[in-house]
C-alpha cells in the first residue's frame, strides 16, 4: 500500500485478459442458498450485495447471510457494502467471512481510511461509486485498492438495465489503472448479461458481476455457461 506511483505497464488485450465471473447471490433463492452456491462452484467469486435502506432505498441482508454463504462455499466472498459509514462494520464483515470488501466513495467522509482499515484486516480493498458520481472521486485512492467497481446501474435493486455510457466510464478507469501500473481488478456490476458481456470486457473490465443473468429459470450452471460462451 502507499501513494508511490507505480511503473506503467502494457494493458492486456481484451482477448488475453483473464475475466473473473462473480455471480451475485442477491438473485439466488435464499431458501436454497447452499444449493445455489454449489451450482456456481465453477465461478471465480461470489458477489454479496449488502444494502441498509439508508445509503440505497432497499434492504437486502447482512452478516448472518454472509456467514451462511461462507460456511457453504469456498468461493472468494466479494462483499459490496451499500451502507452508510461502512467503516463501522468492516471488522464484523471480515469476521463473518468476507475475502474482499468494497465501499462507496459517497458513503463515507474518509474513504482512504476505510481502504486502510480493510487492508489492515487482511482483506482485499475495493472502492466504487454511483453512476452519477464523477469518476474523479476515485483518483485519490486508485493506487491503494485491489479492486475498482464501476456500477452500471444505480445501486439498490437487482434486475436493472445496463446504463450504456458505463462503457466509457470503464474505458476511462482502465486507462487510469494502466497508467499507474495497477493490477487492481476492474469490476462491473449492473445489467451484465450474455448480450453485453463481451463489450464490457472489451472496454476494459476484468471482473463481471451478474445476478439475474446467472440465477435464471434454467439454473445457475446454465447461466454461467451462457456468459462464458458470450466471452469466447
Amino acid at each position: 500500500m502507499g501513494n508511490a506511483k507505480l511503473l506503467p505497464v502494457t494493458a492486456d488485450t481484451p482477448e488475453a485478459r483473464r475475466v473473473k465471473l462473480a455471480p451475485s447471490i442477491l438473485a439466488s433463492d435464499f431458501a436454497r442458498l447452499g444449493d445455489e452456491l454449489r451450482a456456481i462452484e465453477s465461478a471465480d467469486w461470489a458477489h454479496v450485495d449488502v444494502m441498509d435502506g439508508q445509503f440505497v432505498p432497499n434492504i437486502s441482508f447482512g452478516l448472518p447471510i454472509l456467514a451462511a454463504a461462507r460456511a457453504a462455499s469456498p468461493l472468494f466472498m466479494d462483499v459490496h457494502l451499500m451502507i452508510d459509514r461502512p467503516e463501522r462494520y468492516l471488522r464484523d464483515f471480515a469476521d463473518a467471512g468476507a475475502d474482499g470488501l468494497t465501499v462507496h466513495v459517497e458513503s463515507t467522509a474518509h474513504v482512504h481510511r476505510a481502504v486502510q482499515q480493510i487492508r489492515e484486516l487482511g482483506k482485499k480493498a475495493g472502492v466504487t461509486l454511483n453512476p452519477g458520481t464523477p469518476l474523479e472521486a476515485l483518483r485519490p485512492v486508485l493506487a491503494d485498492v485491489d479492486l475498482v467497481l464501476i456500477m452500471s446501474v444505480n445501486p439498490g435493486f437487482g434486475g436493472q438495465k445496463f446504463i450504456p455510457n458505463s462503457l466509457e466510464r470503464i474505458r476511462t478507469v482502465r486507462r487510469w489503472l494502466d497508467e499507474i501500473g495497477s493490477a487492481a481488478e476492474l469490476q462491473v456490476d449492473g445489467g451484465v448479461s450474455a448480450t453485453n458481456a463481451r463489450a464490457v470486457v472489451a472496454a476494459g473490465a476484468s471482473n463481471l458481476v451478474a445476478g439475474s443473468a446467472v440465477f435464471g429459470r434454467d439454473g445457475a450452471q446454465a447461466g454461467l455457461e451462457r456468459l462464458r460462451e458470450a466471452l469466447k
